[in-house]
């Protein structure tokens, strides 16, 4: 942030902040290029931004997007780095009220997409999205809402709680894809999620581990309790028979909300439905791989393996060459 650029295009690229405005100290702990910076992008820069950020962060969404009409690539780059930098925001800063602050921030340049004159690139290359589509700001929103909550709260009571936390977590991330791809009515938008929140159990059954070293459970402490597992379990990873019906339970609850949102794929063009199967089919394979270490997700993290992803990919690059 301390180097002034003209290139805002590069997510590698510092960004100058805008003159005469104290920038939160937390935007220090991120990459520089994640500034708001003094000047607006022209859209060709904004548009080359987000695009360079998607492929450079996330490194099977080149893949993906090359399931989707070409003409929607860039709008899922876009709705991809706003996505991305938010999640960073609320999950890489290290200090929850930095984030705070930080949140509060974008979410002023997210009006000024929607109502004014955005000067973040992510904010100006969306805001061409948003208008030829007609995306509401409601999605965008609920995704701050949860990277909020995260700084707050690090427990859940009740598996309702946690349904609730995926409301604003996952699902918006579906209907933005669905909104995306011309569906706005009501069962398309419940079908997916169904599968988002799906697709969210089954990256937190997959890093039970991970997420406490970040001081956070997302199990539900009713079902700690109902199993009789106590969260010094967790804490020393001591997969306890207990813990590992815990488990099993979990993972057979993730499976049905799968089941719940398969439907989706048959009420959306085949293109759409190629990607949903395709992640529909890595979470399953997520809780598939849970299953086959014995449920004990604390000493070893679940994952793919090389030829199970490249399996996935075939099978839906099959589906597109169809």
């Amino acid at each position: 942030m301390k180097t002034a650029s003209t290139h805002p295009l590069n997510p590698a690229t510092p960004i100058q902040a805008a003159a005469g405005v104290r920038q939160n100290d937390g935007w220090s702990r991120l990459p520089a290029s994640y500034a708001i910076p003094a000047q607006a992008p022209s859209l060709a820069e904004a548009q080359e931004y987000c695009a360079r950020l998607a492929r450079s962060h996330y490194e099977n969404f080149s893949v993906v997007t090359w399931f989707l009409p070409q003409e929607l690539r860039q709008d899922f780059f876009n709705v991809y780095a706003y996505c991305r930098i938010s999640d960073d925001l609320g999950d890489e800063v290290g200090d929850p009220q930095e984030s705070l602050g930080l949140l509060d921030e974008w979410q002023a340049e997210l009006q000024e997409c929607y109502q004014g004159a955005p000067r973040h690139p992510v904010m100006v290359a969306l805001q061409q999205t948003v208008r030829r589509l007609d995306v509401p700001m409601e999605p965008f929103a609920d995704l701050l809402t949860a990277f909020r909550q995260d700084q707050r709260v690090t427990r859940y009571p009740t598996f309702q709680d946690l349904s609730g936390y995926c409301r604003y977590s996952a699902n918006p991330v579906g209907r933005l894809v669905l909104y995306l791809c011309g569906y706005r009515d009501a069962e398309c938008q419940a079908l997916s999620d169904f599968t988002c929140t799906a697709l969210q159990l089954a990256n937190f059954w997959q890093d039970v581990a991970v997420d406490y070293s970040k001081g956070r459970i997302y199990l539900p402490l009713e079902d700690l309790s109902r199993f009789g597992v106590a969260e010094s379990d967790i804490a020393l990873r001591r997969a306890t028979p207990a813990f590992l019906e815990m488990m099993r339970f979990e993972v057979e609850r993730a499976r049905e909300w799968f089941q719940q949102g398969l439907p989706l794929a048959k009420n959306v063009r085949r293109e759409l439905a190629i990607d949903i199967e395709l992640f529909s089919r890595g979470g399953e394979a997520i809780l598939d791989a849970i299953e086959r270490q014995g449920f004990d997700v604390l000493r070893r993290r679940p994952a793919l393996s090389t030829s199970r992803k490249i399996y996935l990919l075939w099978r839906a690059a099959l589906g597109k060459l169809a």
